[in-house]
C-alpha cells in the first residue's frame, strides 16, 4: 500500500480509529492506479491471468475459528443441548396439570410466536458475528454488552446444581446392576428379637424410603447442613469428569460425543413406549394424558407456563446456542436449523410423554389394585367382628377374585347404607382417576414414580439401567452445551489454552457444587432451580430481542439475514421480533415478578418421623441467598450500561486489537489491489466481477464483521452499531 495514504497515516497515528473499511476507502485520494507497482511484482502496464486477479478469500477459514466436520453434528449437538431432562420430567408433569391434550394447543402458538423467532434469533447472530454470547452482545451494541456476562452467571449457576443431578442418576445407574433393585422393598430393622419393617420406609414407600434415606441421607431442615454426603460426593465428582473429558477437546470432540448422547436417549424412549403399551393400564394413563380439559385454556396460569417451558425447552439466553452456532459457515441456513431443532424438541416432548403417562398408567393400576386388596382385608375385618352385616355385600361377590368394578359397587353400597358413620371405617374409594391425577415432576417423578413402576416390570434391572443411562445422557447434552456457553465467550475474550480452562472450570464447579452434595443439598438445588435461572434469562432474551429488533434494527437484521442465507426470511419473523415476541416477554416477566411476590417462598422438607414432605419457609438467611442469585444473574446488566455509558471503559469502538487492525488492513490493500487489477484490465470498477459471491456481503477485518453502507434520509450508518473489536475488553 501507498505510504501517503490516509489509511496508513491512520494506521501510525495514535488516533483512534472508528471508520469502517468502506468509510475509509471513500475518504481516499485518487490514485493513479496506471502508475502504481503492485506487490504482486506486475510493472506498469503488464497483465496477467484474469484467475489470479480475482481472489476469493475463504473468511471462515481465515479467522482461525474451529467448525463443525458436518451438519449432522452441529445438529445433534443443538438437539442434545435443547433437549434434556426437561423435556422428559417436566413437560409431562405440566400437560397433565394443565388441561391434558388441550395444553398442547397454548404450548404450540407459544412455540411459534416465541420460540422459533427467538431461537432464530440466536442462531442467527450467533453465527453471522462467530463469537460467544459476550462478544455477540458486545458487537451488536457495546451498551447491553452485559447480556452476555449474565447468560455467562445463569450457565454457571444452572451447571453448578444440574450436574449434581447427573451425579444422582450415576448413582442410581450403578445401584441397578443388582436383582432385586434396592429400592424394590422396604429394608427391615432387627429390634431384639423382633425383625421389623423401617418405620421411616412403612410410613412412605420402598422407593421414597431409598430416594430420601439411602441416597439423599437428607436432613429435615435446610439450617441442619449434615455434612458432606460422601456417596453423593463421589457420584458429583464422576460426573464432573465426564463433562470435562466432553469439552476438553472442543467441539470436535464434544460433537462426536453428540452422535451417542443425543441419540441414545431416543433408542430407550422408543424401547419404553414399545414395552409400555404392552403393560396393562397403559392405555389408561395415555388416555387421562391426552383427554383435553378445555376449560383450562382459559386460565392465565396456563399459558404464563406454557411460555416458560417453551422459554427453557429450547435453551434460550443460556449462550449455548449462540456459542454452538458460532462455529458454523456464515452461509450456513440457520432458518432452516431453527425449524428443525424446535420440531425435534416438540416432538421428543410428545414422545417422552406417551412413555411417561404408559408407565404410570400401568403404575397407577398396580397401586389401585393393592388399594382395592387392602380395603379389602378391612371390610373382612368389619365383617368378621360384626361391625357390618354380611347384607351388604352383593352375592355375587368373590373376595378371593375381588375385581375394581366389583370392589366399587360394594363401596358404594356400604357408603350409602353407613352414611352417618362411613368416615369411621376409613375405607377408600380406590379410583383409577384419583392415582392418575396425582401428578409428579423433577426428582419425584424420575426418583421415585418411574423406579416404583420399574420394579414391577419383568426384568427389571435392565430396563432400571437403559432409564438412568438414558437420564446421564439427556443430561450430558445438555451440560456440554452449558459448559460451552460458558468457555466460548471466555476464548473468544482471552487468548488462554482451552484445555487450562475447562479444567479450571470444572475444578472450580465441582468445589462449588459441594453445597448440593450435603446432607441437606436438594433444598439447595430446589433454591438455585427456582431462583437463579427463571427471571434472569427472561429479561436477557429481553433485552437480546430489543437490542437486535429495535436497537440494531430490525429491517438492517433482516438485510443482513438475506446476504447470509441467500434469501430474504417470511416478514413472519420481522412482526414477530419487533412486536410479538418483546410484548410476551413482557408480559412473563410481569406474571414471573407477580407470582414471586405473592407465593410463598419456601421449601418442601423431609420429615423423617412422618415419612412425608412439609413445606417450609425459608430463613431469613436461605431467603436472603435465593434473592441475591436473582440479583447477581442480573447485576451486570446495569453495571456494563453505567459504566460504558459514562465511558467509565472502553466499549471496543475507539480501540483495536493488534489482529483487528492488521485485518483491517489487510482488506483495505486487498481492495485497492483489485481495483487496480481492474484497471489494468481497463474495466471499471463497476464493471469488474465480484470477489465475493453476490449473497455474501463484504466481510470486515478479520473475516468476522460486515460493513455494509445503508442510507437512511441524509445519514449513513455502517454495519453493525459497533465496528469495534469482538475480543475488546468488557
Amino acid at each position: 500500500m501507498p505510504k501517503n495514504t490516509k489509511v496508513t497515516q491512520r494506521e501510525h497515528s495514535n488516533e483512534p480509529v472508528t471508520e469502517s473499511v468502506a468509510d475509509l476507502l471513500s475518504l481516499e485520494h485518487p490514485m493513479d492506479y496506471k502508475s502504481s507497482q503492485m506487490s504482486m511484482g506486475l510493472s506498469p502496464g503488464s497483465t496477467a491471468p484474469v484467475k489470479a486477479l480475482i481472489p476469493s478469500p475463504d473468511p471462515d477459514a481465515e479467522d482461525g475459528r474451529p467448525a463443525w466436520n458436518n451438519k449432522l453434528q452441529y445438529i445433534l449437538a443443538q438437539v442434545g443441548f435443547s433437549v434434556g431432562l426437561g423435556n422428559v420430567w417436566r413437560f409431562p408433569y405440566l400437560c397433565q396439570k394443565n388441561g391434558g391434550g388441550a395444553y398442547l394447543v397454548p404450548y404450540f402458538i407459544l412455540l411459534i410466536l416465541i420460540g422459533i423467532p427467538l431461537f432464530f434469533l440466536e442462531l442467527a447472530v450467533g453465527q453471522r458475528i462467530r463469537r460467544g454470547s459476550i462478544g455477540v452482545w458486545n458487537y451488536v451494541y457495546p451498551q447491553l454488552g452485559g447480556i452476555g456476562v449474565s447468560s455467562l452467571m445463569v450457565c454457571g449457576f444452572v451447571g453448578l446444581y444440574y450436574n449434581v443431578i447427573i451425579g444422582w442418576s450415576i448413582f442410581y445407574f450403578v445401584q441397578s446392576f443388582q436383582y432385586p433393585l434396592p429400592w424394590a422393598e422396604c429394608p427391615i430393622q432387627v429390634n431384639g428379637t423382633q425383625a421389623i419393617v423401617v418405620p421411616e420406609c412403612e410410613k412412605s414407600s420402598a422407593t421414597t424410603y431409598f430416594w430420601y434415606r439411602q441416597t439423599l441421607n437428607i436432613t429435615s431442615t435446610i439450617d441442619d447442613t449434615g455434612g458432606l454426603n460422601w456417596k453423593m460426593t463421589l457420584s458429583l465428582l464422576v460426573a464432573w469428569i465426564l463433562v470435562c473429558l466432553a469439552v476438553i477437546k472442543g467441539i470436535q470432540s464434544s460433537g462426536k460425543v453428540m452422535y451417542f448422547s443425543s441419540l441414545f436417549p431416543y433408542l430407550v424412549l422408543f424401547c419404553f413406549l414399545v414395552r409400555g403399551l404392552m403393560l396393562k393400564g397403559a392405555v389408561d394413563g395415555i388416555a387421562h394424558m391426552f383427554t383435553p380439559k378445555l376449560e383450562k385454556m382459559l386460565e392465565p396460569q396456563v399459558w404464563r407456563e406454557a411460555a416458560t417451558q417453551v422459554f427453557f425447552a429450547l435453551g434460550l439466553g443460556f449462550g449455548g446456542v449462540i456459542a454452538f452456532s458460532s462455529y458454523n459457515k456464515r452461509d450456513n441456513n440457520c432458518h432452516f436449523d431453527a425449524a428443525l431443532v424446535s420440531t425435534i424438541n416438540f416432538v421428543t416432548s410428545i414422545l417422552a410423554t406417551l412413555v411417561v403417562f404408559a408407565v404410570l398408567g400401568f403404575k397407577a393400576n398396580v397401586m389401585n389394585e393393592k388399594c382395592v386388596v387392602d380395603n379389602a382385608e378391612r371390610i373382612l375385618g368389619f365383617l368378621n367382628t360384626g361391625v357390618l352385616s354380611n347384607e351388604l355385600i352383593p352375592p355375587h361377590i368373590n373376595f378371593s377374585h375381588l375385581s375394581t368394578e366389583d370392589y366399587a359397587e360394594m363401596y358404594g353400597v356400604i357408603k350409602t347404607v353407613k352414611d352417618d358413620s362411613f368416615g369411621q371405617l376409613g375405607l377408600d374409594a380406590c379410583l383409577l382417576e384419583d392415582e392418575l391425577n396425582k401428578a409428579v415432576q423433577g426428582t419425584g417423578l424420575a426418583f421415585i414414580a418411574f423406579t416404583e413402576a420399574m420394579t414391577h416390570f419383568p426384568a427389571s434391572p435392565f430396563w432400571s439401567v437403559m432409564f438412568f443411562f438414558m437420564l446421564i445422557n439427556l443430561g450430558l447434552g445438555s451440560m456440554i452445551g452449558t459448559m460451552t456457553g460458558i468457555t466460548t465467550p471466555i476464548l473468544d475474550a482471552f487468548k488462554v489454552r482451552k484445555e487450562i480452562l475447562c479444567v479450571a472450570c470444572c475444578i472450580i464447579a465441582f468445589l462449588l457444587g459441594l453445597l448440593f452434595v450435603q446432607r441437606s443439598g436438594n433444598y439447595f438445588v430446589t433454591m438455585f432451580d427456582d431462583y437463579s435461572a427463571g427471571l434472569p434469562l427472561t429479561v436477557v432474551v429481553f433485552l437480546e430481542n430489543i437490542s437486535v429488533a429495535w436497537i440494531y434494527g430490525t429491517k438492517r437484521f433482516m438485510q443482513d439475514l438475506e446476504d447470509m442465507l441467500g434469501f430474504r426470511p417470511h416478514s413472519f419473523y420481522y412482526y414477530m421480533w419487533r412486536y410479538v415476541s418483546p410484548a410476551i416477554l413482557v408480559v412473563l416477566i410481569v406474571a414471573t415478578v407477580i407470582e414471586m411476590a405473592i407465593s410463598p417462598a419456601g421449601y418442601n422438607a423431609w420429615v423423617e418421623a412422618e415419612g412425608a414432605e412439609s413445606f417450609h419457609s425459608y430463613p431469613p438467611w436461605a431467603l436472603a441467598m435465593a434473592y441475591s442469585l436473582i440479583v447477581l444473574a442480573m447485576l451486570p446488566l446495569p453495571l456494563v450500561f453505567i459504566v460504558r455509558h459514562f465511558n467509565l471503559i472502553s466499549d471496543g469502538s475507539n480501540k483495536l486489537s493488534v489482529s483487528y487492525r492488521k485485518g483491517m488492513m489487510k482488506e483495505i490493500s486487498n481492495l485497492e489491489e483489485q481495483d487496480e487489477q481492474r484497471f489494468i484490465l481497463n474495466k471499471n470498477p463497476s464493471e469488474a466481477p465480484s470477489p465475493m459471491p453476490a449473497h455474501r456481503p463484504y466481510l470486515g477485518p478479520g473475516g468476522t464483521q460486515e460493513m455494509t453502507n445503508t442510507n437512511y434520509g441524509t445519514s449513513t450508518k455502517t454495519g453493525y452499531q459497533n465496528i469495534g473489536s469482538p475480543e475488546s475488553e468488557l
